[in-house]
């Protein structure tokens, strides 16, 4: 048996049914700062140094995802191995 529902939503329905945030107020004023910073001139202006600490934040929770998955294949606690 195969069956189909169909939902009619819009994106930003589906979002808030799912419960997820909105971010579209930070993706604003992080885009506001970017084109502050471009249209000023900034020497030295990168922009990937707006996104970077929220990259290793991402980086870091994927290794620690990494660690917990294999620390429950290898049958260890996670704890310190001299405890």
């Amino acid at each position: 048996m195969k069956i189909n529902i169909t939902f009619d939503m819009t994106p930003e329905e589906f979002r808030r049914v799912l419960g997820l945030p909105d971010v579209a107020e930070f993706q604003r004023e992080l885009f506001d700062q970017m084109l502050k910073r471009m249209h000023s001139g900034e020497d030295g202006y990168d922009p990937m140094s707006l996104y970077q600490p929220m990259m290793q934040e991402g980086m870091n929770t994927m290794n620690q995802m990494q660690k917990m998955m294999f620390s429950m294949m290898s049958g260890s606690k996670g704890g310190d191995k001299n405890e």
